[in-house]
């Protein structure tokens, strides 16, 4: 069930972000307000576009967090595979699970010591001219 799921997900995803969705979603809404005199501009013709849209954009949300979080779940795990066989720091592997607070001051140390090692950097180069 989770292959097929996925399998749509990935699909359904894919279609909507193409030029051709888009193109077919506007003759729909312009198919819409064309039969708009035709009906009277009722509260049924009114309806119809309310109802569809709702629909649409609910089920989308899901189908596009769903891709999301596999995208983000898969580039994760390259990062993370990346760090575990480089020379790069190993207790950097799973800090996405980590709070908003601990990540910020995880990312400041990056950026002092990023710093620390730019002003190093510059400093021999003066020491070498």
């Amino acid at each position: 069930m989770e292959k097929h799921f996925t399998k749509i997900a990935n699909k359904v995803a894919h279609a909507a972000g193409k030029p051709v969705t888009f193109v077919a979603c506007c003759g729909i809404i312009v198919l819409w307000a064309v039969t708009g005199p035709l009906m009277g501009f009722s509260d049924t013709w009114q309806l119809i576009i309310n109802t569809s849209t709702t629909i649409v954009t609910f089920l989308m949300v899901f189908l596009i967090q769903n891709t999301q979080n596999r995208d983000g779940a898969a580039l994760q795990t390259k990062l993370d595979e990346l760090i575990r066989t480089s020379k790069a720091k190993n207790h950097f592997i799973g800090i996405e699970h980590l709070t908003e607070t601990e990540l910020e001051e995880i990312r400041k140390k990056c950026e002092e010591a990023a710093e620390r090692a730019g002003e190093a950097a510059e400093e021999a180069e003066e020491a070498a001219a």
